[in-house]
């Protein structure tokens, strides 16, 4: 099984942390600010990095949102290394393995807003939150920088909920874009009701009323993934979901969300979240049991 791995040599970063309850090395030392827990916020911050710097998350606690604003860096997205280059952002959710690092030989810089929040919340991301899109990042990089600044100094706890507020809202600018083409927002509503459905790229295209190559580029456009691969998001998110919260087995769970074959199921759910059905049951189950 994949371990967690942070290495952060050759990494210049600053920092502010909801508290001081995270005891990992790269966290020491920077300032603190309860007011990030209004919005479930863990930490925020600014990075400069090159190679060997890269992280691997088994099982974040939160969504991770990363804004690149120079060089380029690897991503791995729905099982997949993608290339998140400069004016482009990525969202990662919670309970999926998160991994990037820096390409060799070239200098990344960004800024990144994790989140901490639990299975019973309303997630951050949603059906239609891009994975990975065009940014304008200069507004959260600024935010950051502000809340950094006022960290630094006086510390006004109204000028940092003004801060604070900003990162949240430049990261819901991104996660729940308020221009999505509303036959792609239907479509994926209507499939979210009913995941164990045998849904195909045609089937999908007519119930948005739209041509199958012009429903690929809606879902490239606005959620950073074809329609079939947006498909099987939603069947992880659900499948994870379940395996956290009852005691179905996992044949059942399979069916639940569109898959006749459990072992097909079991191989795409550790492709995309990093590894088999029963090891996100039985860690998810120890999780609740550690911090009870």
């Amino acid at each position: 099984m994949i371990q967690d791995e942070q290495v952060f040599s050759h990494a210049q970063y600053e920092l502010i942390r909801a508290d001081a309850d995270d005891l990992r090395d790269w966290l020491q030392g920077s300032p603190e600010c309860v007011l990030l827990k209004k919005h479930h916020i863990a930490h925020v911050g600014i990075m400069t990095a090159k190679a060997p710097f890269r992280v691997t998350r088994t099982n974040p606690s939160g969504t991770y949102m990363m804004a690149c604003m120079e060089g380029r860096g690897l991503v791995l997205l729905d099982g997949r290394w993608e290339t998140l280059e400069t004016g482009q952002a990525c969202l990662l959710p919670p309970f999926v393995m998160n991994r990037f690092k820096c390409l060799p030989g070239n200098e990344w810089k960004f800024c990144w807003v994790r989140y901490s929040e639990s299975r019973e919340q309303a997630p951050l991301i949603s059906a239609n939150t891009p994975v990975m899109g065009s940014y304008a990042f200069a507004p959260l990089h600024c935010a950051i920088q502000g809340l950094l600044a006022e960290a630094r100094t006086e510390q006004y706890p109204v000028a940092m909920e003004h801060w604070i507020d900003m990162v949240h809202q430049y990261v819901l600018r991104f996660s729940q874009p308020q221009h999505l083409d509303p036959r792609i927002v239907k479509l994926w509503q209507n499939i979210e009701k009913d995941l164990a459905h045998p849904w195909t790229l045609p089937t999908m295209a007519k119930l948005a009323h739209v041509s199958h190559e012009h429903l690929r580029r809606l879902c490239r456009k606005h959620l950073g993934r074809s329609p079939l691969q947006q498909l099987t998001f939603l069947r992880m998110q659900r499948a994870q979901q379940m395996l956290a919260s009852t005691s179905e087995t996992i044949e059942t769970i399979a069916h639940a969300v569109g898959y006749e074959n459990p072992f097909t199921f079991s191989n795409s759910f550790k492709t995309w979240v990093g590894w088999r059905p029963s090891a996100h049951r039985w860690y998810s189950a120890n999780r609740i049991l550690s911090s009870s």
